[in-house]
């Protein structure tokens, strides 16, 4: 019996006009109805994902790839690096690339980004982000993401600190650093046993790399049709895409008949 829902934004949930349908909001209804919660997870900061997912009103939010684990209110967990880390990373990203790369910093309340174009012009869902050129930055980083040219580049920023992974993102030159620790799957976890929900409870739903553990170890996976290949092939099952609404109708053909 499936008990909880653990949804990807973009590339699943939302439509490539990073919208969730009507349709698709109406099944959710009828899935709460059934007693059953729905959780967000995203690459996406907290409030970056909250402006998104206001008309679901999602029960769980894992946000930061799953550095950032929260319900309503409660820190669920909580994974990130030090100020310390946070500066070394930025500072071996700018010296491999010879000072040229972009750089973005979720923190547990902001996104920083040096942008060379304002992003809004960009992804106008982008949401608020602070522009810096990281001098004497003093923040504690959930994820950090810079724009790299080869996954060599990749291998040493993460090898300046300990503990740090990278995961490069399916769409564009974009590279992920986060703790070891920080993965959706690992928010999973901690949310069966904040909740007591079985993992073997859940189903899980995504298209991209993140996705793969929790797509694979969840009581149920399902990747999109617009996922990659890897992804289906860790998947139970697979839907139709994003824009057709792949997440609403596996749940009505399968969980609402």
């Amino acid at each position: 019996m499936i008990r909880l829902l653990i949804l990807d934004l973009d590339g699943t949930l939302l439509r490539r006009d990073k919208t969730i349908s009507a349709y698709t909001r109406s099944v959710l209804e009828r899935c709460r109805a059934k007693g059953i919660q729905i959780a967000v997870a995203t690459a996406r900061a907290e409030r970056n994902a909250k402006a998104h997912t206001e008309l679901i009103q999602p029960d769980i939010l894992i946000s930061s790839n799953g550095a950032w684990v929260t319900m309503g209110e409660t820190v669920i967990s909580s994974c990130g690096f030090t100020r310390e880390e946070t500066k070394t990373i930025i500072e071996t990203g700018f010296r491999v690339t010879n000072h040229t790369c972009e750089v973005t910093v979720d923190t547990a309340d902001r996104s920083f980004w040096n942008y060379k174009t304002d992003p809004h012009l960009i992804a106008p869902d982008w949401g608020e982000v602070c522009c810096t050129d990281y001098t004497d930055f003093q923040e504690e980083a959930l994820k950090i993401c810079i724009e790299l040219k080869r996954p060599e580049e990749a291998e040493t920023i993460a090898g300046s600190v300990t503990g740090c992974v990278w995961t490069k993102f399916s769409d564009g030159d974009w590279y992920q650093f986060t703790k070891e620790a920080a993965s959706k799957w690992n928010a999973v976890r901690a949310i069966s046993q904040q909740t007591g929900i079985a993992v073997s409870d859940m189903a899980a739903f995504g298209d991209d790399r993140v996705d793969m553990e929790m797509i694979r170890h969840c009581g149920i996976g399902v990747a999109m049709e617009n996922a990659l290949d890897e992804v289906k092939q860790a998947a139970d099952d697979i839907t139709g895409t994003n824009e057709e609404d792949g997440v609403a109708r596996w749940l009505e053909a399968h969980l609402l008949t």
